[in-house]
């Protein structure tokens, strides 16, 4: 996501800004000089890209499975051996979309940077990028282009604007050439970024 330029000093900006916050949350009481680390620690071991992942590849076998994933999204999800807390913090109301032949989604924020942690991990910062908000839900189609996806005309364009009601996640095609796959080699193909809709599965060369 080259297209969105920052400061050279973000990083260390927020990170003082983070550390300044997290000194006066520990001086009043509210939490513990190891809290952040612990809640860090958890999205990063249990709550990643890698559930999502195994989410996708269980559709793209199984059409019964996938059917409940866009209907009931959580009860899908329950089915799989997952890590606990799935539904907890950022997944209370998780929902997916299917592309399909003829439909491409396309999640967004335009809020801020809704996101359903237990399936994709943590926001990249360009998903909260001000430009990329605005520009995708005006003109999501040329934005899409720009990011390398590009669409017959005849494919519609469906915006998902995540919110703290609904925590939109993109069920991406299955690549051809890949029967007879495992769930395990299909879960490879699966990005961050082609299951918010910016990208496509990979290939499997």
């Amino acid at each position: 996501m080259t297209q969105f330029s920052y400061p050279d000093d973000r990083e260390e900006a927020s990170a003082a800004q983070v550390r300044a916050l997290e000194a006066l949350l520990i001086d009043k009481g509210i939490i513990s000089d190891t809290t952040v680390d612990k809640v860090l620690g958890y999205f990063e071991s249990e709550m990643t890209p890698l559930n999502g992942k195994k989410i996708v590849a269980r559709a793209w076998v199984d059409t019964e499975f996938a059917d409940l994933l866009v209907t009931d999204t959580p009860a899908a999800i329950a089915r799989l051996d997952l890590p606990e807390g799935m539904a907890g913090a950022e997944g209370e109301h998780i929902a997916a979309v299917r592309n399909e032949p003829g439909v491409h989604n396309l999640v967004i924020c335009t809020l801020c940077s809704c996101f359903p942690w237990p399936v994709l991990g943590l926001p990249p910062y360009w998903y909260k990028d001000p430009v990329f908000r605005a520009r995708a839900a005006r003109e999501p189609r040329t934005v899409l282009a720009e990011l390398g996806v590009e669409l017959d005309n005849d494919t519609e364009v469906r915006v998902w604007d995540s919110s703290g009601h609904s925590r939109w996640f993109v069920v991406p095609m299955r690549p051809s050439g890949t029967e007879g796959w495992s769930e395990e080699q299909l879960a490879e193909l699966v990005t961050t970024e082609s299951m918010i809709g910016v990208a496509l599965a990979n290939s499997p060369a």
